[in-house]
Formats: C-alpha cells, structure tokens, sequence
C-alpha cells in the first residue's frame, strides 16, 4: 500500500472548498466544492487516492514522503466536460479558410464523419490516446469524451466503447448532425438514434447529447432523443445555442440536463430559466476562438447565479485545443470572467457539469488531482497565456510521468 504523500511550501493551495467541508483539515469528509478558495504559504497531505489533510505549512503533519513546492501555486485538476476526442482526419484548410474569412457552418462535421468511418480502431485508438495525454500534460485529470463523428450505429458504437477506454464520462452524441444518407427523411434518422443506435451505444455511456440547434436538430428531435436517453438510464446534456438564438436551454432545462454547452446566443428568459435550474452553463471559448464567433457573456450568467463551467470543446473543427489553459486565459480576457472565476470554472464548475462530488476541490476526501504550476497563482495561467506553466501533475494520488522537466524536490 502506498505511503502519505506531504506537498509543503505552496505558495498558493487552491482549494474550492468551504470552510465547513474540512477545507483545513479540521472536518469530515468535504462534501464538495464551494467557491473559489485558496490558501497561502499552504500544505497538503495525500494518503492514497485521497487528500487527507489541507492547511497551513506551519501545521502541516508528518508523512511517509515529501514535495517541495518551493512557493509554486497548486490548484485541483482540471475538470474538461465537454470534448470530442474519437475522430480522425484533418481539418486545417477549413479553419484556415475561415480566419480568412469563411463563414463557420455546422456542415464541416460531415468531413469528419467520413474520414472517421474510413478510418480503424487502431487509428482511432491512437489519436484518443495521444489527445488524452496532451490533456494530462496541460493538467486535466478528469474528461468527458463524446461521439458523434460515426452516425451509423456500428461506427458510434465503436467511438463509444474506445471512449469507455479511457473515462467513465462518455457521452452518446449520434445526435450531432443528420447524415447525408437521411438528408430527405430527419425523423427516420432521429428514429435510428433513439432505437438500434442507442441500444448499442447505452452499455458504454453516461451520458446522452444532442445538437440542438439550426442545422441539426429541433426542439421536438431534441426532446424525443433525449428521452430516449433517460429511458435508458442516460444523463442528459445539450449543446444548446452555439450559432444563434434557439430553444436548446429551455429543453435542457426542461430534460433536468446536467449542463447546457456552448450558451452563445442567450436570451433573458435563458439566462433566467438556467438560474432558476440545476442545469450548468458550460461555456466553450476555444469554439469562438476557432470560428470568429462572438464570445459568450460569462458575467452576465455570473450576475444573474447560474453556475458556469469552462471546458475546451476539442474536436477537429471549430476547437482543435486540448488545452484547459488556454481556455481559461480567453475566459478572463474575452469573457468576462475573473481569474478565480475561470479557474473555478474549470475546475468546479466542471465537476457541477459532471455531477461529480470526487473531483474540482481540494479538502479531505476529494480524489487527489493535482496541479502544481511553475508559478506562484493561479492568476499566471492568464497573466502568462500560451506558456506551458503546468510543472508536475497528480491523478488519483499518482504522479503522471509524462517526461516533464521537473525542479520539485
């Protein structure tokens, strides 16, 4: 049985965590995150998958082993809850295109699609597997993966259960777009989805999406595939509103859905119904990055008491970035947002979206994800943007051994 692990002398500890949950060793086992919290000149000790004791240095207890942070900062381990990582082929050319001044459309999917069918689970597999690691690298411990790049019921089946490979946070996404071959007849494939293509792919996921906007799927399609989903034991989520106004939170929030992904176009009465609901605003700022899109107003949702998640929407298309990083340096700069507010985001606010109670936070009993940064705040993750400041990660109360250069003693 591993030994405790002591991390001492951390410059900042940020920890998510509210006073009565143990933030300082001093209670039972938290029962989740708070807001944002941190604390300085701080110490933690790991005892086997677990954090069994947050606080000050000067208390910190004694332990089977010992890291020196030296005054870096540590923050939980990003929390991704919204990605698209079984794919193949190249997209490219069409974002070059578009930051010349092509119009982004949902239709570029179909390119992946078509390379994704072609291509062999070995192929697959493997360009998983390397996105997966690049996310350990920047920090991100814990990651949804959806489907959706297949559209016929062996290929989702495929992407799915290569997902289930590597997370317990899969999502079937068949309701991506309709594919050329349903083109004239939407509700023969809507009809597909929610019968042989979901009995296939339920066994292997958590969670049911669906793409709820022009181009893809209506409010009614969305509800049905939804309800399909829930019938068979699936969680929902919805990309709701990514390229103008529609209906996709007011059904995301009349499903109960976990979270409601993209919210770029909001009226009031969305950004009231997602306050008034359990349902997360995952806001995805590489996609307007990558599309020329406006970006969402993170304060507004802020100011009206919606819980917001940040999550990097890697996919081939519209936010080819692995990187939570970089999303939260574009929340702070083109969002709205604080940078305590962004690292919540995507930290806590993206175990909210995954109702996960394990993950986001830093107190006794989370799961020990760690991020310790080659600096001394959280802040330097958008002070700094696009260096690489991640110096050491945890996952589970293991150091990851990616080949990092590290100085921790």
């Amino acid at each position: 049985m591993a030994g405790s692990l002591l991390i001492t002398r951390i410059g900042e500890l940020v920890t998510n965590a509210p006073a009565d949950a143990g933030a300082h060793g001093d209670g039972g086992p938290a029962g989740g995150p708070g807001g944002f919290a941190a604390i300085e000149d701080a110490a933690l000790v790991v005892e086997g998958e677990r954090i069994a004791w947050t606080g000050p240095s000067a208390r910190a207890p004694a332990a089977d082993a010992l890291v020196d942070a030296a005054g870096r900062a540590v923050l939980p381990g990003f929390v991704d809850s919204h990605a698209h990582l079984v794919f193949a082929g190249d997209r490219g050319a069409e974002f070059a295109a578009r930051m010349s001044g092509a119009r982004y459309a949902a239709g570029g999917i179909m390119a992946t699609v078509a390379a994704t069918r072609a291509a062999s689970d070995a192929e697959l597999r493997a360009g998983l597997r390397r996105l997966v690691l690049e996310m350990l690298r920047q920090g991100t411990t814990t990651f949804e993966c959806k489907s959706g790049y297949g559209l016929t019921v062996p290929d989702e089946a495929r992407s799915v259960a290569l997902a289930a490979e590597t997370t317990p946070e899969v999502t079937f996404l068949g309701a991506h777009v309709v594919p050329p071959e349903f083109g004239r007849d939407p509700g023969r494939y809507v009809d597909l989805v929610c019968g042989p293509m979901l009995d296939a792919c339920a066994p292997y996921a958590r969670w049911v999406d669906v793409f709820c906007e022009r181009g893809a799927f209506g409010a009614d399609e969305a509800r049905a595939v939804l309800a399909a989903g829930q019938a068979r034991g699936l969680l929902p989520r919805v990309h709701a509103s990514q390229l103008g106004p529609g209906p996709g939170v007011t059904v995301a929030v009349e499903a109960g859905a976990a979270s409601a992904d993209h919210c770029t176009f909001l009226s009031d009465a969305d950004v009231a119904a997602l306050a008034s609901s359990g349902t997360v605003a995952t806001l995805l700022p590489g996609a307007e990055f990558g599309t020329r899109q406006p970006y969402p107003d993170a304060r507004r949702l802020i100011d009206a008491g919606v819980a917001v998640a940040v999550a990097t929407d890697c996919n081939p298309g519209s936010s080819y970035t692995s990187s939570m990083p970089f999303c939260i340096a574009l929340a702070v700069r083109d969002m709205g947002m604080t940078t305590a507010e962004a690292v919540w985001a995507a930290t806590a606010g993206g175990a909210r979206a995954l109702r996960r109670r394990d993950v986001g936070y830093l107190a006794p009993g989370a799961r020990a994800d760690l991020v310790m940064l080659d600096a001394p705040s959280h802040a330097h993750l958008a002070y700094r943007p696009g260096v690489p400041l991640v110096q050491a990660v945890w996952r589970s109360g293991r150091r990851a051994g990616f080949g990092l250069a590290t100085a921790v003693a």
